[in-house]
């Protein structure tokens, strides 16, 4: 799909503040709200933006903790890698995971209420998982910075 800067602008907009109505988006980009409204459609119907979500505070909903794990697997059979991807994708308290290159053959992002219940879902991940050699876990001490946003930049596709 080619895109367009007014494409472009919008996409940086929305990432920042999906609920932004097209008026307020017009204030910004030089197009008429229906004009933005139907670019947005066009975007989300051929799967550029696949999700509007509300970024929420952690610590307000009792999920104050996050882990970040790196997962190494015994074999990466694409049986076995598959069926781990799909319970990672399973679980709500994994709010990213990553295959990647290195020491680790994947890496998680994980929120938990306490230790207790990170323990549980790692506890699960071993059982359910025999694939999985080791884990190795790094608890935030703090979040700096939290966020999806892709720069797309204004001058590329035109």
């Amino acid at each position: 799909m080619q895109l367009d800067k007014f494409d472009r602008q919008l996409l940086n907009l929305v990432q920042q503040d999906a609920s932004m109505a097209a008026e307020g988006l017009a204030e910004q980009v030089p197009l008429s709200p229906s004009a933005i409204q139907r670019r947005l459609r066009r975007l989300r119907e051929q799967g550029v933006i696949v999700r509007d979500v509300a970024m929420l505070d952690p610590v307000q909903i009792g999920q104050p903790n996050f882990f970040i794990v790196s997962l190494e697997v015994e074999r990466e059979h694409p049986e076995l890698l598959e069926q781990l991807r799909a319970w990672l994708a399973r679980h709500e308290q994994i709010q990213q995971a990553f295959y990647v290159t290195g020491a680790a053959d994947f890496v998680i992002i994980v929120t938990a209420p306490d230790m207790a219940a990170f323990d549980t879902l790692m506890s699960a991940l071993m059982k359910d998982n025999p694939n999985v050699k080791r884990f190795t876990t790094n608890v935030c001490l703090g979040l700096v910075k939290r966020g999806l946003h892709i720069p797309v930049p204004l001058d590329g596709g035109d």
